[in-house]
């Protein structure tokens, strides 16, 4: 069934019995990241995820309704959260709604779907899914997604920091939550003390001036280019650079890839899509983006971003694990490109 924004909140903060599946998909996937969290919290800190992938569910069509009906086995609750999912796992979906008994919520974010996804449209006539559509949020949306974001944190943020975060972030969301959360750990506010943000701090913070230096890396590790990428690495090694500092930068490259991409597939003319981020390329590299985007599908592409936000959070807990942690991230990806190239 389609849901409404309040619909699939409600829905998501408490689950019901009679909602098996919630497909979370559009072109704000960031968006849908942030009513997954949702999910999340309602289950609790205590349940059991089980996390799935499409490719997974194509091989193995039963496993996601036999996950749906299984118990947890330390007695607490259990739910299953589906990446990368798309018309491959169309009988997993169709056997889970279709199966006698499925007692744990299963959730996916599944980016980018056209009209014509039959995954989708299963989703939108079945009475025991939900779906729910993400697009980019205008700018006064995004001033707001920004201002509650620090909120939550105990943040509080003006109307005119907002609007440079979101002027930064290009009005992405997954990026203007990393700046929030930049700010938020660098005036050290939680709910318990809130802090004012300043203007102050945020030009400390500002991702206005990305580190020239770390763009070779950020074309190694998403092209597939591992010799180059073990050089770049040394080579920031012998200057001490910290891992955490590449991450923004390459964030901000997958979320331009992944938008083009969007643009690409919807059009199917690659130059024009490139053409249409304007600016967002610089002219001398428009080969090396062009490279990636027909590197990368728009599922492969939205696993890289998350999986370099889970590696920027992992790079604030320590210094040598964190660094550890992003580089491992780091190879993982550029595997997959050179996978995905060859």
């Amino acid at each position: 069934m389609k849901a409404n924004r309040g619909q699939i909140e409600k829905a998501l903060d408490a689950p019901p019995q009679d909602i098996r599946f919630f497909l979370l998909y559009g072109p704000d996937e960031a968006g849908s990241q942030a009513l997954a969290r949702r999910l999340e919290r309602a289950m609790g800190p205590q349940a059991e995820r089980i996390d799935l992938d499409g490719p997974t569910l194509k091989d193995d069509p039963a496993r996601l309704s036999d996950e749906a009906a299984s118990f947890s086995m330390f007695g607490d609750q259990r739910w299953i959260r589906v990446s990368g999912m798309g018309d491959e796992s169309l009988a997993a979906l169709a056997a889970l709604l279709e199966a006698e008994a499925a007692g744990n919520p299963v959730i996916a974010v599944a980016g980018a779907l056209k009209p014509t996804s039959k995954l989708l449209k299963l989703a939108l006539d079945h009475k025991g899914a939900l779906a729910f559509i993400s697009y980019q949020p205008d700018a006064r949306e995004a001033e707001q997604i920004a201002i509650g974001i620090a909120r939550e944190s105990g943040l509080r943020l003006s109307s005119e920091l907002a609007r440079r975060i979101v002027a930064l972030a290009n009005g992405d969301r997954a990026l203007m939550a990393g700046e929030v959360e930049k700010l938020i750990l660098y005036l050290d506010a939680a709910p318990e003390h809130p802090r004012e943000a300043t203007a102050e701090a945020l030009d400390a913070l500002s991702a206005d001036n990305p580190d020239t230096e770390v763009a070779p890396l950020v074309n190694a590790v998403l092209g597939g280019d591992l010799k180059a990428m073990h050089r770049e690495l040394a080579s920031l090694a012998e200057t001490g650079t910290a891992m955490a500092s590449v991450i923004r930068p390459l964030l901000s490259r997958a979320m331009l890839v992944a938008n083009i991409r969007t643009a690409f597939d919807s059009s199917g003319r690659l130059e024009s899509a490139v053409e249409s981020a304007g600016k967002a390329v610089f002219w001398k590299e428009k080969g090396l983006v062009s490279r990636q985007v027909q590197t990368w599908n728009a599922p492969g592409i939205a696993r890289v971003i998350q999986r370099l936000l889970e590696a920027e959070r992992s790079s604030r807990g320590g210094r040598g694990l964190g660094d550890l942690m992003v580089r491992h991230e780091l190879l993982a990806i550029a595997r997959q490109a050179a996978r995905e190239r060859a």
